[in-house]
């Protein structure tokens, strides 16, 4: 089954201490559809400008990625530029050029208003409410947000919550949207916002699958080579969204693994800078460092 995805398409300008990449391709979006990519097709909804380099997407086409809900508009591409310390879990963001993106209204061609599995990336809650209205009865409402919209739009973020069933946030969003300090505390008191599931981001430590009745952890796959952490949510999130458009499988179980491949894909992601990576990643080395995964985390009572 295919996922829809509605997000920011951009040109990023990244420093690690590893290196530096001018207006390389980024955004929300493209992540999230480069990693689910490798389980299910995908339908993307987005805007760029007039200088966005489209060829840059052809990777995407070869994926099976359709980009009929991309649209271009007169002015410039989104832009965000950002530096990495020595800790690669903080960064700094230097500019933020919001360009055609800050008028994006998300429309939804008509051969995307079925799709099963739709992901909400890191928009405004409002454009995010607006995309539910364009749908009709996904199989699985899937949404990111982050603390910009925590703060300012928390009662439009609030509305949405309560259609979603699985929310995608990191701790400190976790806590910041709950009020509390503890977090397993902190996601308890989510779930009650609406989401069945929550899955909690922990960078280099891995993630969390909470429920009001389950909790899972699963581990970061320790990556010697790590390039650029930029993308790596939403690559995760492809990955885990993605593996459950493929499987259908929406069990306990089925949502277990699909963390793993999501940590899967986002552990890729970040050996590289933009989605290089991921340009060239095989279905076989993504099979082997599953079972890595499972090899790391087995052990006999």
């Amino acid at each position: 089954m295919s996922v829809l995805v509605v997000g920011s398409i951009a040109l990023d300008t990244v420093k690690t201490p590893f290196g530096e990449v001018q207006d390389a391709l980024g955004g929300s979006a493209v992540y999230f559809a480069a990693g689910a990519s490798f389980f299910a097709p995908v339908n993307v909804v987005g805007v760029v400008g007039e200088d966005f380099p489209l060829a840059s997407l052809d990777f995407l086409k070869a994926r099976k990625v359709d980009l009929r809900g991309l649209s271009a508009q007169p002015g410039k591409t989104f832009r965000w530029s950002g530096v990495y310390g020595a800790n690669l879990n903080e960064r700094e963001t230097l500019d933020t050029q919001l360009n055609v993106f800050a008028a994006f209204k998300p429309s939804i061609p008509d051969a995307y208003r079925r799709t099963d599995y739709v992901f909400l990336a890191n928009i405004d809650p409002e454009l995010q409410l607006d995309v539910l209205r364009q749908v009709e009865r996904p199989r699985l409402i899937v949404c990111d947000t982050m603390n910009f919209w925590i703060e300012g739009k928390r009662d439009a973020l609030l509305r949405t919550l309560k259609a979603v069933d699985v929310l995608i946030l990191n701790d400190a969003e976790t806590r910041q949207l709950a009020g509390e300090a503890d977090l397993l505390r902190a996601a308890r008191k989510v779930l009650t916002m609406g989401p069945r599931t929550l899955v909690v981001k922990k960078g280099e430590h891995g993630a969390l699958l909470i429920s009001q009745e389950t909790f899972f952890a699963a581990p970061a796959y320790p990556t010697e080579s790590v390039f650029d952490p930029t993308g790596a949510g939403d690559s995760f999130a492809g990955g885990f969204v993605g593996r459950l458009a493929q499987t259908g499988d929406l069990s306990e179980d089925g949502l277990r693994r699909a963390i793993v491949y999501g940590s899967v894909i986002a552990s890729f992601n970040v050996e590289r800078f933009s989605v290089d990576r991921l340009k060239d990643l095989s279905e076989a080395e993504i099979q082997e460092r599953f079972r890595a995964f499972k090899r790391m985390t087995h052990f006999e009572e």
